[in-house]
């Protein structure tokens, strides 16, 4: 049944190849867990009772509660599926909660240290393709596989918006400003001077012409932040956070930022406000007659 399951998630939802290994992987271990715990071979077996035990040994186990949460996702997911499909009368799940779990501040790189990074003027490919990865990460709060997916002709230098094919298929635009699109298009150039044969659409691409890989774009970004910021995660997700955390402060609507980000729920897009709230904080108590600072 779970190659069933993951089947639908693949072919019907269209869920990311790292999505459905998650999946997969919580629920081989729950299919352990039972088997192990109450010697039962069957998913469709599973009660209510088995459900409350399996989280009660996971936290006995010392995991947080953000990971069992992710678990406690999957066996909803599949159990929904097997109840649609009609393998089973009830679902296990009905009733159960997720766990609390503290709410982490989105990591971003302050406006301060954005404006050390510099690059050189020299027209040379790798330069101008390494400042490109970072001004459309940071510019747009594309996700990195959403920039590598980019082709030439997702980008509209009539209306000045580029089309992101993002989770599930789901297509957006974003606007971009006319010194970035300027950027992509003297980069464009020296690529095809570089590569005047490769063989690929991909609007970024790695040294040898290839489209760009998840490990090249991480590697070049984390460079790039290296010099600037003390943060210990400096990875594209980072530049993402920075763009929908900036736009906060400046004063941008939420609602706004979800569509540019292209989260389905509003609920995603407000962790960035708790930033903001802190910003806030620090400018009352270093301003306020009353204030600490």
């Amino acid at each position: 049944m779970i190659d069933r399951f993951i089947q639908y998630i693949q072919t019907e939802k269209r869920y990311s190849a790292h999505t459905v290994k998650a999946y997969r992987c919580d629920l081989e271990q729950f299919a352990d867990y039972i088997v192990d715990r109450y010697d039962m071979h069957n998913l469709l077996e599973v009660t209510i009772h088995v459900i409350r035990s399996y989280i009660a040994d996971q936290k006995k186990d010392g995991l947080e509660n953000k990971s069992i949460n992710r678990k406690i996702s999957s066996l909803r997911s599949y159990y929904r599926y097997c109840l649609r499909e009609k393998l089973i009368d009830e679902d296990p799940l009905l009733g159960i909660k997720t766990l609390k779990q503290s709410k982490e501040l989105a990591k971003f790189v302050s406006e301060r240290d954005m404006e050390k990074v510099v690059f050189s003027k020299v027209e040379n490919f790798e330069i101008r393709r390494d400042e490109l990865i970072f001004e459309m990460l940071y510019q747009t709060g594309i996700r990195q596989a959403e920039l590598r997916q980019l082709c030439d002709f997702d980008v509209s230098s009539d209306t000045l918006l580029i089309k992101v094919h993002g989770k599930r298929n789901k297509e957006r635009l974003i606007p971009i400003c006319s010194e970035l699109l300027l950027l992509i298009q003297r980069y464009q150039k020296l690529r095809d001077e570089q590569f005047p044969q490769r063989d690929n659409f991909s609007l970024i691409v790695d040294n040898k012409g290839r489209t760009a890989s998840p490990t090249f774009v991480y590697n070049v970004i984390h460079e790039i932040l290296m010099g600037v910021t003390t943060l210990e995660q400096k990875s594209p997700h980072v530049l993402r956070h920075t763009f929908a955390t900036h736009l906060l402060n400046e004063g941008a609507d939420i609602r706004a930022i979800q569509k540019l980000l292209g989260h389905s729920s509003l609920n995603s897009t407000q962790i960035y406000t708790h930033n903001t709230i802190e910003r806030l904080k620090e400018i009352y108590q270093q301003a306020h007659p009353l204030g600490d600072g």
